[in-house]
């Protein structure tokens, strides 16, 4: 089933010829956004320590906030007052939103899944809560994200076949619910589906056709980096991207090293996302082209360098390693700042290069180039 949605587009720019990868433009109702992209999470309606002119500065094009922690904190009264997420954070460039079903799951010992939905306890005070797809669509809905997700239940890695094929028809019974609920496009905001079913390739494959064929705008992969070993995870995008529709947008949720974008990217991903880059930053790690280092430790302390000399970032621009290793020791608020700047810039240069890469036909040698000095490893 195709999309009615006409104020969100995607066209493929150029494919491969040497791996899946491709380059493409998703335009949306805030703007357009270069594709393979990564994602900065602002989880609570802020990318930690970066303001909205930090991330339009770093090249941001899209970030990612959280359905379930918006929900409970400001609200919904609270951000249709304001007239949604964008007005109240002033980022005027597109959102996309997950549903929550992440972190309702991950309460374990705190929800109780039903087919109606799924009752939780509050992380922040404990009461008890209610979601369901249908009220995951009207918080995004409040939210006013670009891009919302379909409520869906994310199992745990390891399960056995049986209830991995249990939880993959909830979220495909929930995804229908979804769509059916979601508002008739008078916002223009596009929903995306999601495929699950665990590390088991069958139950893959029929989550992708269950789902695909109730009509979405874009598709998702869910469910990895949930635990499991790196070459489970690459065995099942190798096995399900081929199969995936190539004229939507295919987003793998929650992935987002520089090693998981290049193989990504070579298997076809077009949208990332992941915590990671501002998560290493505030404990002083940060990105460089031989790898990640630590600027926390004594090495730094006299070093003039930058933290990388082919970065752009203000922090590159401005500060040596021996001063920034001096802010984190001396536990200052610009440390982590200055240090989520330049690993988020880091990312969204590094996607440039790859759609570069891939439009000149050399993706396979920027990516063994890349990784031969990232595995380096400098300390």
């Amino acid at each position: 089933m195709t999309s009615t949605n006409t104020q969100f587009t995607f066209e493929i720019t150029h494919s491969s010829d040497e791996c899946s990868g491709r380059t493409g433009l998703l335009s949306t109702r805030r703007g357009k956004i270069q594709t393979p992209v990564f994602m900065p999470v602002g989880t609570q309606g802020t990318v930690k320590t970066l303001s909205p002119d930090e991330l339009v500065e770093a090249g941001a094009e899209i970030i990612l906030s959280n359905t379930y922690h918006l929900y409970l904190r400001p609200g919904t009264d609270t951000l249709d007052h304001f007239g949604g997420l964008h007005k109240f954070m002033s980022w005027e460039r597109p959102i996309l939103t997950d549903s929550g079903g992440f972190q309702v799951f991950s309460l374990k010992t705190m929800n109780k899944i039903s087919e109606e939905g799924v009752t939780f306890a509050s992380h922040i005070d404990g009461s008890r809560r209610f979601l369901s797809p249908e009220e995951a669509m009207r918080i995004q809905n409040s939210i006013g994200s670009d891009i919302m997700m379909v409520f869906d239940e994310c199992s745990p890695y390891p399960i056995d076949h049986e209830k991995a094929k249990e939880s993959m028809e909830r979220s495909v019974r929930w995804a229908k619910r979804c769509r059916d609920s979601h508002p008739k496009m008078s916002r223009g905001q596009a929903l995306f589906g999601i495929i699950q079913g665990s590390m088991y390739h069958d139950l893959r494959a029929e989550s992708l056709e269950r789902t695909a064929e109730i009509g979405f705008e874009g598709l998702a992969i869910g469910g990895l980096s949930v635990g499991e070993p790196k070459n489970i995870m690459l065995e099942v995008l190798d096995n399900l991207v081929p199969k995936m529709p190539p004229e939507f947008p295919r987003y793998l949720m929650g992935v987002g090293t520089p090693e998981d974008l290049l193989s990504g990217v070579e298997r076809g991903i077009d949208m990332f996302d992941c915590v990671h880059p501002t998560r290493i930053a505030r404990h002083a790690s940060v990105f460089t082209r031989n790898g990640r280092i630590d600027l926390s430790s004594a090495v730094h302390a006299l070093s003039d360098l930058p933290i990388d000399s082919s970065c752009s970032c203000f922090a590159c621009r401005k500060f040596s390693r021996g001063y920034l290793r001096h802010l984190f020791k001396a536990g200052e608020i610009l440390a982590l700042r200055l240090a989520s700047m330049h690993n988020v810039r880091f990312l969204i240069c590094m996607m440039e290069e790859i759609r570069n890469a891939l439009k000149n036909g050399i993706f396979i040698q920027y990516k063994n180039e890349f990784l031969s000095k990232y595995n380096n490893r400098e300390q």
